[in-house]
Formats: structure tokens, sequence, C-alpha cells
């Protein structure tokens, strides 16, 4: 029995654009086991071709990070040991590097370990593979698993999936409705409340819908957000409930963050706030119709976290009215028609 470990270790929206290469691998292989970290458990929950999951903090990428000791990394080794993978497979972004898993990894005793890094490896990757850095995150994760003998199976396109729920949340109703997602796991990523509230009062008087989603942390946010006229979710949905939101939204308004992935994954058009702190050819929306609103900054590729640039001129210049145009061109309101 060929049992891999595939290893993603950030964010939900980073589990998720892995998604297509996890797939990959898990058609040529008995037994796939995704390792990731706390913040993309719940995406990995929800991937097709995941086997088990493992879940450790990797102190090397998250951005809150705690002090590694020698105690951790046994730990680590003791976990990596046990989970008992004949191959591991690195996945990461083109800043992050693969070499300290791929350490403990050997120390653990895997005999194959395939990553992409642009350091030299020495005997740590069996396999270390170079790709262009801008490329997208999805085709940089296809192209290392594909060096390495693992093809899409017949009938896969490549595109983000999940594994759907089919529960839509009762207070949904039957009425279309537009998805407003105000937070992002970055600060600089995301569009101001204010202008959120006024998007939400502005599609309420063209006669649309506005469901407004967010994690617990976010209650605050999106109740200032759905304020009177929204329905206000922040808080209510675990992220197999949101998916089953955003399936049935006529589009989703979102920055660069999770939930446009998963919208992505559930073939919503994305109408995506998108700060340039990070290239949008590596992150914009996968192979689903979206719009991508945001200007043109001589900071663009700054990786800032909180902008430290008064006004956050890159999306404070966004209006609501273009997120509205963007809306009405990617998902155009009903109009009833009028009897002769």
């Amino acid at each position: 029995m060929t049992h891999v470990l595939v290893a993603r270790l950030d964010n939900d929206g980073d589990v998720l654009l892995a998604g297509p290469a996890i797939r990959a691998v898990a058609a040529g292989v008995d037994r796939v086991t995704l390792l990731c970290g706390p913040r993309g458990a719940r995406a990995g929950e929800l991937l097709p071709g995941v086997d088990a999951i493992v879940t450790r903090r990797a102190d090397w990428i998250d951005p809150e990070p705690r002090a590694f000791d020698r105690a951790a990394g046994e730990a680590w080794i003791a976990e990596l040991e046990a989970i008992g993978a004949d191959r591991a497979i690195v996945l990461g972004s083109f800043h992050q590097s693969p070499l300290p898993l791929a350490l403990l990894l050997r120390m653990a005793g895997v005999a194959h370990v395939a990553a992409t890094s642009v350091d030299f490896a020495g005997s740590l990757l069996d396999v270390r593979h170079r790709i262009d850095d801008d490329v997208h995150e999805v085709e940089r994760s296809l192209d290392l698993v594909r060096t390495l003998g693992h093809d899409l199976p017949p009938g896969d396109d490549g595109a983000l999936a999940v594994r759907r729920s089919g529960r839509r949340p009762a207070a949904l109703g039957d009425e279309p409705y537009v998805v407003v997602h105000p937070g992002a796991s970055v600060p600089a990523r995301a569009w101001a409340p204010w202008r959120h509230a006024a998007l939400v009062e502005a599609l309420t008087a063209l006669g649309r819908r506005a469901v407004v989603t967010g994690a617990p942390s976010e209650r605050h946010l999106t109740a200032r957000v759905a304020g009177d006229d929204g329905l206000d979710l922040g808080g209510k949905t675990s992220l197999a409930d949101l998916a089953e939101v955003l399936a049935g939204a006529d589009a989703v308004v979102v920055g660069n963050t999770g939930p446009g992935h998963l919208a992505a994954a559930v073939g919503t058009p994305v109408v995506s706030l998108f700060a340039p702190t990070v290239p949008a050819v590596r992150w914009r929306p996968w192979r689903v119709a979206h719009l991508l609103l945001y200007l043109e900054v001589p900071c663009a590729g700054c990786r800032a976290r909180t902008c430290p640039v008064a006004g956050h001129p890159c999306l404070a210049g966004v209006e609501v009215e273009d997120v509205l145009a963007a809306l009405e061109q990617l998902a155009p309101a009903e109009v009833e028609a009028i009897p002769a």
C-alpha cells in the first residue's frame, strides 16, 4: 500500500488551492494524509482525496509564531513517524521554505521527500523542483506533483472542489441573494467596513438581498455591515455551511481571503476586492467567473499584513458603484417581466 503525506501548512484558502494537486496524488496511491496547520484544518476536512488529517502548527510559517525548541521538534518528529507515510510532498508558496519540514520528515524516517525549493536542499529533498514564481498557486502545486508522476484523473478539470453537505441554513429562505464577506485573515486585504455597509444598503435599494458572512471573531463587523438591511450570518456557519451559503448565491463580494477560494470551489462568481499586496497572477480566484477590483499603486507586492500607507489607497479607491457594476456584469439582477 502506498501512503503519501501531503503538507500544506498555512490558511484555509491555501489548503483549498492545494486541492487539485491532492486529488492528482490520490488518484494514483492508496492513502493520502494531509498535514496542515490549525488555520487550514477546516478546509482540509472538505477536500476530496484526503483520507486523514494531521494538524500541527508550523512556527516557521504561522504569522504568529511561538518559540520553537527541542521539545517542539521532538513532538513533530514523533507525530510524523506515527503517520507511517512512505513518501512526503511539501506544498507551499514561493516565499516559504520547505526545508524545516523536510528536515523533520527525514528525522522521522520518511524515505522520499519532494518539494519546490529555490534553496539548495542537500540530502533533505529527493526531488527539488523548480518553477517560475509567477504562476498561480494551484498550478505551482500541480506542477510539482506531475513531476512525481501524479496526474489528475480523466474527467477532472483541475478546478477547486469541496465535499458538499447540501445543508442550507434555514435563514436563507428561497429568495436570490448576494453574499458580502467583509472580513479577511490579513487586515491589509480588507475593504473598509463602512464601504461594505454602504454596499449592503445600495444592494437593498436596488432590490437585491444581501447576506453577510464572517467568522465568530467577526460578529461585531458583520453586524455593523448587515445593519438593518442585510441578513447577518456572522459566526453562525461552519466552513461547510459557508460553502452551501456561497453555492446558493448569485455572486460573492470578498477580499483575497479564504471564502473567495471557497466560492470558486462551489462555482459562484466572485467580485474580488483584491488588494495587490500579493500578485493576482498567483492568488486570483481559480477557474471561476470573477472580476478583480483595486487601484494600481507603487507599493504593490509589499506583502504587508497591515497597510503602512495612509488611507489604504489600493482598496480605498474602489467605490461602491464599482462593486455594483461588477456584480451586474457577473450576475445581473433578475428583472420581473411586465405583463403586456
